[in-house]
């Protein structure tokens, strides 16, 4: 098994991340509990901004904060010179709050609210990614009305069928996302748009999925925006400045995942992007790259705490932890994979093949079907890798379980950057009307 990042095995035998001992880290901070290696995120960031500077320096990588969005998180985005990538009013508040350029925001999302929209404008956000017709035309409006000229991009679906889950996939012409150009509805909006005095179209914007271990669907993808810029360029003059390729790139989530490197991955779009605009004499565009993912998931561990172990005679052994599919509903939803270990056995020797399952009234309340660990025991620490990204940002409180904390590890440090929800905070918002407040009962 591959440990990630910052993670060793230290003279206690005990799983290390960021310097600090995840026993340790449990036991201070309680469990389930979402770990952050800030020094392989911020490793992460710096690749992908490198790397795309190195080969193609009229460029800005910007952080599809979906993937984890905390206050911290955005101070960390910043800091390493990268852009965010909001899609609801929720993660625009969250980076306003947290002293976040707005110049470098870019609001995406395909049903943007009237009140969304107002704040994007009010905040002054950098550009704003428009999905359909509806939400031009209430942007338009919405500008008109402040004296101001709203910087657009469009989302468009190219028509590329990423080799990835169905759920994740967002390219094909079938799709909630984005101007279709096979039935030309992008060409017919953007023609529109290009008369609104509210709105400046600067550029287009697409994205074909996510988990991407092949590559060549992002080349393709970049050929079919040029066939289209130029075919917007015969028919109104419209020259994009700038040319967002999205992102998406796939990471380890279990053995015999294997990614295509950032490296490979930038080389390729910022390498296509050059020869499909020479191809044109096309001038080239400010190329825009958002990751989320990728920068994120394999910086992330859960810890949690492992309760009842119940063996079905020669069927399984089901091991349970306080935790599951409201900290990780990704299985649940995607399928997903994982691998892990006891954090506190790390170097014993894995031996016991078992079925790690959540604490959630669901049967399908699972983390990992199939897993060999080293004689699991109730109390033991069990750590889950790759859960940096839509772990904590998916989370929920089924079952009114609280929310868990997430700590920042880095150099032997650990910040707690998420508090613990408490019982307390669950019933925060819940109101009861004073007709039902009577104490007789109904029979």
């Amino acid at each position: 098994m591959k440990l990630r990042g910052t993670m060793k095995i230290n003279s206690k035998g005990h799983l290390e991340i960021g310097g600090c001992d995840s026993v340790w880290l449990a036991e201070k901070f309680g469990t389930p509990l979402y770990v952050l290696d800030e020094e392989y995120f911020r490793s992460q960031c710096r690749a992908y901004r490198q790397e795309l500077a190195g080969l193609y320096p009229d460029s800005t990588v910007i952080y599809a904060s979906k993937a984890l969005m905390t206050s911290a998180v955005c101070n960390i985005i910043h800091q390493e010179g990268l852009g965010l990538d909001v899609v609801s009013g929720g993660e625009l508040y969250t980076a306003f709050q947290a002293g976040f350029p707005p110049a470098k925001i870019f609001f995406h999302g395909n049903n943007k609210s009237l009140e969304e929209l107002h704040m994007a404008l009010e905040y002054g956000v950098g550009y704003v990614v428009v999905d359909n017709r509806y939400e031009l035309e209430n942007l338009n409006r919405l500008a008109l009305k402040r004296g101001t000229k709203a910087k657009i991009l469009f989302r468009i679906t190219p028509g590329i069928e990423a080799h990835t889950h169905s759920y994740t996939q967002t390219g094909q012409q079938d799709s909630k996302f984005g101007l279709g150009i096979l039935d030309g509805v992008a060409e017919e909006v953007i023609s529109q748009a290009l008369s609104l005095p509210g709105v400046e179209v600067v550029g287009l914007h697409c994205h074909i999925g996510s988990q991407i271990f092949g590559i060549e669907p992002y080349g393709m993808a970049v050929k079919v925006m040029f066939d289209f810029l130029e075919k917007m360029r015969v028919k109104t003059g419209f020259v994009a400045s700038m040319l967002d390729m999205g992102g998406g790139l796939g990471v380890v989530y279990h053995e015999g995942d294997e990614p295509a490197t950032v490296k490979e991955c930038v080389a390729l779009i910022a390498e296509t992007v050059r020869q499909e605009a020479g191809a044109r004499d096309y001038p080239l565009p400010h190329l825009v790259l958002e990751p989320g993912r990728s920068l994120v998931a394999e910086a992330g561990t859960t810890l949690y705490t492992i309760g009842s172990i119940k063996e079905i005679p020669n069927i399984r052994w089901y091991v349970a932890v306080d935790g599951g599919m409201a900290d990780n509903p990704r299985v649940a939803l995607y399928q997903a994979e994982y691998e892990g270990l006891l954090a506190n056995k790390a170097k014993q020797q894995p031996d016991k093949l078992v079925t790690v399952t959540g604490k959630c009234c669901e049967s399908g309340d699972m983390l990992i079907w199939d897993i060999q660990l080293a004689d699991p025991k109730p109390g033991d620490i069990f750590a889950v890798f790759t859960t940096g990204a839509y772990n904590y940002s998916m989370a929920s409180n089924y079952n009114r379980l609280p929310r868990p904390a997430m700590v920042l590890v880095n150099q032997g440090e650990a910040d707690l950057i998420v508090t613990r929800e408490t019982y307390k905070d669950l019933i925060a918002l819940d109101r009861i009307p004073d007709r039902l407040r009577n104490s007789s009962v109904l029979v």
